[in-house]
C-alpha cells in the first residue's frame, strides 16, 4: 500500500513538472492577437545618422514607442530569446540592465522595432560586456510596463532570473 502511494505522488509531481518551467515564448507572443498588422520589423539603416538627426520629426526614428502590449503576460514567469543592447555595466564588466531586442544589432542601427518587440532587462547575474554579440536566453518574471531609454522604448520588463546562451 506505502508503495502505491508513493508511486502515485511521484507520477502527480512529475505530471506537474511542464507547469514549474517558464513559458517558452516566441516574439510574436508579446504582439496581441489582431494587432500584427500595426508593426513589422523596420529596415535597419546604416547611413551614419548622427543624434542631431534622430529629431521626433525624423522617420527613422521608433515607429511605435506605445505599441500594443499582451496583458496576460504580466507576471508570468517566461522564457525569451534574443540579443543584448547594453544599458548599464557595472565595476566587473558585466551587462547588468539592457534591452533584449529580436536581431542583432536593434536599436543600435534605426530605426528600433515597435515597443512590443523590445524588453527592458535587469539582471544581478549579468553578461560579460565581451559576450553581448550572441543570442541569448533569458528566464525569469514578466511585467507589462513601458520604459524609455536614450535608444528605444520599451512595452516590457523581464526581471532575470536565468541567462544562457542560445544555441541553433
Amino acid at each position: 500500500m506505502y508503495l502505491i502511494r508513493l508511486f502515485a505522488l511521484c507520477l502527480s509531481l512529475l505530471l506537474t513538472l511542464p507547469a514549474w518551467a517558464a513559458r517558452e515564448l516566441s516574439w510574436d507572443d508579446l504582439v496581441p492577437a489582431g494587432s500584427e498588422h500595426l508593426y513589422g520589423m523596420p529596415q535597419a539603416q546604416h547611413d551614419g545618422l548622427t543624434s542631431e538627426d534622430q529629431a521626433a520629426s525624423n522617420p527613422l526614428m521608433q515607429s511605435m514607442t506605445n505599441a500594443p502590449t499582451v496583458a496576460a503576460l504580466d507576471g508570468q514567469e517566461v522564457k525569451l530569446p534574443g540579443y543584448i543592447v547594453p544599458l548599464s555595466v557595472d565595476p566587473n564588466q558585466r551587462v547588468t540592465e539592457f534591452l533584449l531586442v529580436p536581431y542583432f544589432g536593434a536599436c543600435i542601427h534605426v530605426p528600433p522595432p515597435p515597443s512590443n518587440q523590445i524588453v527592458l532587462v535587469n539582471s544581478e547575474i549579468g553578461v560579460a560586456l565581451e559576450a553581448t554579440y550572441v543570442p541569448y536566453w533569458i528566464s525569469g518574471i514578466m511585467h507589462v510596463e513601458q520604459s524609455s531609454s536614450e535608444l528605444a522604448s520599451a512595452g516590457y520588463r523581464l526581471e532575470a532570473q536565468e541567462i544562457e546562451e542560445f544555441s541553433y
